[in-house]
């Protein structure tokens, strides 16, 4: 199966990147892969170690933490992720699919090279 990558123009509608030069983003767009997620799929679960960054690019997703129920909601522009690859610690909440939804995903090695700082400064 054939990967398809993100857009710069889909990555550029993340608040998260909008300080990134345009030269920057087209490098990260071409590293993050894109995937469709069926309703009621889950992306990530609680617990699992982390091995990859996401946007959001379409849909809406649901947030589920074991103890504290539905802790919100996702959708076009959001991110999830980021906590348990800066801090080194296992997913700290479900990430499930309510409708269609459309995702980008990078690896460790690439967060920390493009999207790492803009958390640490």
């Amino acid at each position: 199966m054939r990967h398809q990558l993100a857009s710069v123009h889909e990555l550029a509608r993340v608040g998260l990147f909008s300080e990134l030069p345009g030269e920057t983003l087209g490098k990260l767009a071409g590293r993050m892969e894109r995937q469709e997620i069926a309703p009621g799929q889950t992306i990530l679960r609680q617990g699992q170690p982390a091995d990859r960054f996401f946007v959001v690019i379409g849909g809406m997703l649901s947030v589920r933490q074991e103890t504290r129920g539905v802790r919100g909601t996702l959708g076009p522009g959001d991110y999830f992720g980021e906590v348990a690859l800066v801090m080194d610690v296992p997913r700290t909440a479900t990430i499930t699919a309510l409708t269609p939804a459309t995702v980008a995903s990078c690896d460790r090695d690439t967060f920390d090279e493009f999207v790492k700082p803009l958390f640490t400064g």
